[in-house]
C-alpha cells in the first residue's frame, strides 16, 4: 500500500516575505517617539527611533569618515523633529540630502509650530513635506504610500 502522502510526492510550499517598509523617527521626546512608532507599527511597518541628530546620523552612517565602507541601512522615509538641541530637524535633512546614497529617501519636517519662511526653507532643501505634531493615525496612513 503506497502512502500518498510520502514525502517524494509532497510539493514544497514557498513563502516570500515581502520586506516591511522601514522608516526612522527622530525627535527628542520620546513620548513622541513612541506615539510614532505605536503608529507606523499598526501599519506593519519596521521603525527605528533616534533621540537627536546626531544619533539619526550615527544610525543612518553618515559620521563615519569614510562611509563608502560601511553598509547604509535601507531606510524608507524619515521623519524627523524640527527642534531638537543639537542638530536640529532641517541640519539632519540637509546632511541627508548631501548623501548620495540617502538623497532619494523621502525626508518629512514634523513641528508643533510653523511658520511659512520655515516651510519654504524646509521644502527647498528637499523636504517632502512639513507635518505639525503630533502625528495622528490618519496622517501615518496618508504617509504609507511614500514608502512604496
Amino acid at each position: 500500500m503506497e502512502d500518498s502522502g510520502s514525502s517524494s510526492s509532497k510539493v514544497k510550499e514557498v513563502i516570500v516575505h515581502e520586506e516591511k517598509p522601514h522608516v526612522l523617527v527622530v525627535d527628542d521626546c520620546s513620548t513622541t517617539r513612541l506615539l510614532n512608532q505605536v503608529m507606523f507599527k499598526t501599519y506593519s511597518c519596521k521603525v527605528t527611533t533616534a533621540e537627536n541628530g546626531l544619533k539619526a546620523l550615527e544610525f543612518l552612517g553618515l559620521l563615519d569618515a569614510s562611509p563608502n565602507l560601511i553598509q547604509v541601512p535601507k531606510v524608507n522615509m524619515i521623519i524627523t523633529d524640527y527642534e531638537m538641541p543639537g542638530i536640529n530637524g532641517y541640519e539632519l535633512l540637509k546632511k541627508i540630502k548631501e548623501s548620495s546614497s540617502l538623497k532619494n529617501v523621502p525626508v518629512l519636517i514634523a513641528s508643533s509650530a510653523f511658520d511659512r519662511d520655515l516651510i519654504k526653507k524646509c521644502l527647498e532643501a528637499g523636504a517632502q513635506m512639513c507635518l505639525r505634531k503630533p502625528l495622528k493615525l490618519p496622517d501615518v496612513e496618508k504617509l504609507i504610500p511614500l514608502m512604496q
